[in-house]
């Protein structure tokens, strides 16, 4: 793809150099080589990735002299080299794969360009949307609908039964509640390795827009995951949550079942919001991060770690 294809499409301003010049993907500034793209946010490391063997940079400002070399200014260098590289990607790819060994379902309807890997079971009636990609040995259970330009990585199962129980007070027995609903992930979803997603009792559990969850993540029934969420790996959510849009849950988070947290909130890793719950920034600026258990607001939870520890050694002495 030509550089000046990939500022029609992301913008910035070609500042030295020929907007003729193809670029076929991306790399570090160590391996770079003439047909890759490279960025650099700091001016200090300007001068080497110039020198580099790149044939094209994007920074962010301007440079005084360039002999040689392509180069882009843009306001978010990191966020422009990253869409420029979907981009190349999708430009390198020439054809749909479908796997032999992969097992469809009846009544399975694929997007054009949707690409399945080894081993993968897609049950009956899934829907997956244009573009997606779903890698080796991921199971889609009957039902679910997947968005376009979705990625699933290996090992990850979607649409399985909640884990949902109703005790018989007499007996001490379980009996499953029906776990009959759907699963839908919004377009433009990333889901890690072995991360498991259970569909909605009755009705259905719910992955927005461009929300992002890393490998070995938990989603009970009924959650509502709102738009351009990230959750990172080992975090735990139980059934009926929902989640606002912008939300950023770190490692190991655990949420009891019907929490709801607020757009904008950031959960420190290990925080754990107790059922029922819920947790919302109440005047306090988009991205305020909530630690510990129950999570409140890190400065608090700093104090009051700080206290205990003085308490404790109070206590020794």
């Amino acid at each position: 793809m030509r550089l000046s294809e990939l500022i029609a499409k992301l913008g910035g301003e070609l500042i030295a150099g020929d907007g003729a010049c193809d670029i076929t993907g991306v790399a570090s500034l160590e391996l770079a080589g003439p047909a890759h793209l490279i960025f650099c946010e700091k001016e200090e490391q300007f001068d080497k990735a110039l020198a580099s063997g790149a044939g094209a940079v994007v920074i962010r400002g301007n440079v005084v002299s360039v002999q040689g070399k392509a180069v882009v200014s843009v306001k978010n260098p990191r966020l422009w080299f990253a869409k420029a590289a979907k981009m190349l990607a999708v430009a390198q790819s020439t054809q749909t794969e479908i796997h032999p060994t992969a097992v469809f379902g009846e009544g399975v309807k694929l997007g054009a360009g949707v690409s399945i890997g080894a081993g993968a079971v897609i049950g009956d009636g899934v829907s997956i949307g244009d573009g997606s990609r779903i890698n080796p040995r991921v199971v889609v259970y009957a039902g679910t609908s997947i968005g376009a330009r979705v990625v699933i990585h290996s090992g990850a199962v979607l649409g399985a039964d909640g884990f949902g129980y109703v005790r018989d007070g007499d007996t001490g027995a379980y009996t499953q509640f029906p776990q009959q609903g759907i699963l839908v992930i919004e377009d433009d979803v990333e889901i890690g390795a072995n991360t498991t997603i259970d569909r909605g009792a009755l009705g259905e559990t719910r992955i927005g827009r461009g929300t992002k969850i890393d490998n070995m993540v938990h989603i009970g029934h009924n959650c509502k995951i709102g738009e351009d969420v990230i959750i990172v790996a080992l975090t735990g959510i139980s059934g009926s949550c929902t989640i606002g849009r912008g939300t950023v849950i770190a490692g190991q988070v655990g949420l009891g079942d019907h929490v709801t947290i607020g757009e904008g909130v950031i959960l420190g890793g290990q925080a754990g919001v107790y059922s029922g719950k819920t947790l919302e920034l109440e005047g306090r600026k988009p991205g305020t991060v909530f630690a510990g258990t129950p999570a409140k607001p890190l400065p608090e939870h700093l104090r009051e770690l700080a206290t205990l520890t003085r308490l404790s050694k109070r206590r020794v002495n």
